[in-house]
């Protein structure tokens, strides 16, 4: 009788889902302030010229859960930047400042590239205002290594009036970087379906120890002769 409960048992805790990433909140400054509702940018055209693009404004995400399996998080090593990767091959960047140093940037550019056989490729040029601390790229490839690297841009020193000690421009902050690779769509499904197929294959093994243990208990057991339950000639 223990030897099938045993099993029981272990099938039971092996066939357990796992538990559910709770989505944690959206931490403080992550979020732009509430006095900006939009945020303005521009797509840079590739090439070396920086000029350029149409200027467009787009609300931010307020309220953003990064919630497994739907969506898988990284971020960068100074843990100031950090790229949402969604199941429908869009991601959303997101990035945060010191308010000290928010009031000395006057802008961000971010640079996209991905990594090819033997070098780097670009693939999108933004120049971002200093309101926005979130960008969505809506269409990613799969199984592609990309980098995602943003860079605060200075406030420009303004010219004295008076003949005084020259001043030197703070210099620009080094870029924060994340790298990603979303995952195939077709590797998603295949993970899907074979948690599902293992699903139904523990459901039967543990209907399976429980018919075993009930024929152990109810009809193997009574066929051991028990003394004291013998007919007296």
């Amino acid at each position: 009788m223990r030897a099938p409960l045993l099993l029981l048992l272990l099938l039971l805790a092996a066939c357990a889902p796992p538990p559910c990433a709770a989505a944690a909140p959206t931490p403080p400054g992550w979020e732009p302030s509430a006095d900006a509702p939009w945020c303005p940018y521009k797509v840079l055209p590739e090439g070396p010229e920086a000029g350029g693009g149409r200027l467009c404004f787009r609300s931010p995400a307020r309220g953003f859960r990064c919630q497994a399996p739907a969506c898988a998080a990284h971020a960068s090593a100074g843990r100031s930047l950090r790229a949402s990767v969604l199941r429908n091959r869009s991601v959303l960047l997101q990035w945060r400042l010191a308010p000290a140093e928010a009031r000395r940037v006057r802008a961000f550019a971010l640079n996209c590239s991905w990594r090819g056989a033997y070098t780097r490729f670009p693939c999108e040029r933004v120049l971002l205002g200093a309101s926005c601390r979130d960008y969505l790229l809506p269409d990613v490839h799969d199984g592609v290594r990309y980098r995602l690297c943003l860079q605060s841009l200075p406030l420009r020193a303004e010219p004295a009036v008076a003949p005084e000690p020259t001043v030197v421009p703070e210099p620009a902050a080094s870029a924060e970087c994340v790298e990603f690779a979303a995952e195939p769509a077709g590797m998603r499904e295949i993970v899907v379906a074979m948690t599902a197929v293992g699903g139904s294959i523990c459901v039967m093994l543990v209907v399976i120890c429980l018919l075993v243990a009930y024929i152990t208990e109810n009809l193997m057991h009574p066929a051991f002769g028990r003394p004291g339950l013998r007919r007296q000639p």
